[in-house]
């Protein structure tokens, strides 16, 4: 078999096995073997002199980013397009950078660097990027196998890619160093400690996770959680609003009439409320008057809303201009309100780039402006808060139970210390309202259901996900779905939530495998950029 044979065909194996995890619930183990291939065809290409293997690498990353994110393409393709090639480049440059880093720096040094880089951009992608997609952080590759990492209550997502890196990098080491004969260089012990601390490296991390429970629920409450199954593309054509707000009542007749229950509807359901009163819109006044039939009931429901600004001036470089000293300023909100009055709306503040939010306005909204408006201009929160669910006395009116609750808002549910920060504002469980209705029937649904697990095993919360179709669920703090809806049915979901206001590890120091990645990143980097000035190479 030919050189170029051999690399192609790596190449490819590493693609299928990076791949497979997002597509194939229980699969998650093959992501600490995906990346061995392609180690491999980068030893081959580095031993033989071939030259702009980066094209091989950039290959091998948009085959795994349209196999497992190509589905964007159902709501918009240019988007889905740019998710592909852009994430891919990203992707290829970190392994650029690792093949650059090999003439500098010997031995495992450049293998560190590379782990390092990648996590490094996992939580740059996390945490600062104006355009940011963390869809395929490594970690994210288990959650369809939670079992296996009850230890992310620790760690997060980021520890999980540190582990595959891990798995991968003690694996391909012994791998090349039989292939080069090094390894009958070793002594027993030697050998010994090396297959044992690669096997102990693979089990160990599941092991661990049949010793780690969740702490003990302090309290339940139960919800209702309602799917109207509406086609997202013809929501503001098929039906007017108030006919879909009676479709959506019409799924909580057999609520509770006076205990405690709270009702969940998916993001986006209404357009019609203005921030700055209420009593505008109708959907609040339809829903206050079924409350008044439901007064144990809290309602919990998304919305696009928008903020009146008057002013001779523009507010912000994303507000639009209504008329003469007028402007409106959009958001993607969650509301929570019971019939004693007691609402409280938190603004999404992680933003769909493109089609909510506008990166870098500074540049972008003139050229917007004469485009005529086509890009989104939500405007977020800079800082997350809860909603509150409240129970009244029937006579005072005063408050005589507030649970704090965690509201995140479709895309929001992939940022690991994004959603840790509700509980450690003191949010006693997590929802998720979505519509995911946009992508079809696609891996895309079950890919974004499945890591809200990831969230309740992070923060040790129970998840009440609302979607508009499939897949709404009752997630507990191991993140096993105790139970869940079909896709493209109109379906209630009734339950109980634990509640609870224990903080993990996680919850209390964040990503901080990313932090420590991006610090070693920046030395090794700084070491190889030195070695590169003075002609040197250092080794391990």
């Amino acid at each position: 078999m030919n050189r170029n044979t051999t690399i192609t065909l790596l190449c490819l194996l590493s693609a299928v096995l990076l791949s497979l995890p997002f597509l194939v619930p229980g699969t998650g183990f093959l992501m600490l073997v995906a990346f061995i291939p392609l180690l491999y065809a980068e030893e081959v290409a580095s031993s033989t002199g071939k030259r702009r293997f980066f094209w091989w690498y950039y290959g091998t990353f948009v085959l795994w980013n349209a196999l497992t994110v190509s589905w964007i393409c159902n709501a918009t393709v240019g988007g889905g397009l740019f998710a592909v090639f852009a994430n891919a480049l990203w992707m290829a440059g970190i392994f650029a950078l690792f093949s650059w880093s090999r003439k500098r720096m010997k031995g495992s040094l450049p293998y560190l660097f590379l782990a390092f880089a990648w996590i490094a951009w996992e939580f740059f992608y996390l945490h600062w990027s104006q355009i940011e997609f963390p869809w395929l952080v490594l970690g994210n590759a288990f959650a369809t196998t939670t079992s296996w990492i009850q230890w992310y209550e620790f760690t997060g997502t980021l520890g999980g890619s540190l582990w595959v890196w891990a798995a991968n990098l003690a694996i391909f080491g012994i791998l090349v160093s039989v292939g080069k004969g090094s390894w009958k260089g070793l002594n027993g012990k030697a050998r010994v400690a090396a297959v044992a601390g690669t096997v102990l490296l693979f089990l160990a991390p599941p092991a661990c996770s049949l010793f780690l429970r969740p702490a003990p629920d302090k309290g339940k409450l139960p919800v209702m959680i309602a799917q109207p199954n509406i086609d997202p593309y013809n929501k503001f054509g098929g039906m007017s609003q108030d006919e879909q707000n009676i479709m959506l009542l019409s799924q909580f007749t057999d609520a509770p009439k006076d205990s405690a229950v709270l009702l969940i509807a998916p993001e986006t359901f209404t357009n019609d409320i203005f921030t700055n009163d209420y009593s505008y819109s109708s959907t609040m006044t339809q829903f206050n008057l079924f409350l008044g039939r439901h007064m144990g009931a809290n309602f919990l429901f998304g919305a696009s809303t928008k903020t009146f600004i008057q002013g001779k001036d523009r507010p912000s470089r994303t507000a639009r201009q209504v008329s003469e000293g007028v402007w409106t300023e959009s958001h993607n909100s969650a509301v929570m309100t019971s019939f004693y009055g007691r609402s409280s709306l938190y603004n999404k503040s992680k933003l769909v780039v493109g089609v909510e939010k506008m990166p870098y306005p500074r540049i972008f909204a003139p050229i917007d402006d004469k485009l005529g408006n086509v890009m989104g201009r939500c405007i977020g929160q800079k800082e997350v808060s809860n909603l509150m669910f409240t129970q009244c006395d029937s006579l005072t009116q005063e408050v005589t139970l507030r649970y704090p609750v965690g509201c995140a808002i479709c895309y929001e549910s992939i940022f690991g210390e994004h959603c840790a920060e509700y509980v450690k504002k003191g949010a006693y469980l997590l929802t998720v309202i979505t519509n995911d209705a946009w992508w079809g029937n696609t891996p895309g649904y079950r890919q974004h259901a499945a890591y809200s697990s990831l969230r309740a095993i992070e923060t040790r919360r129970w998840v009440a996900r609302c979607a508009n179709t499939g897949i709404s669920c009752i997630i507990d703090p191991t993140g096993k779905m105790v139970s869940r809806t079909g896709w493209w049915k109109q379906e209630v979901l009734r339950g109980e939530v634990g509640l609870n206001d224990n903080l993990t590890f996680y919850v209390r120091y964040g990503d901080y495998i990313g932090r420590i990645s991006m610090l070693m990143f920046v030395l090794l980097l700084a070491m190889a950029l030195v070695r590169k000035l003075t002609g040197k190479t250092v080794e391990n």
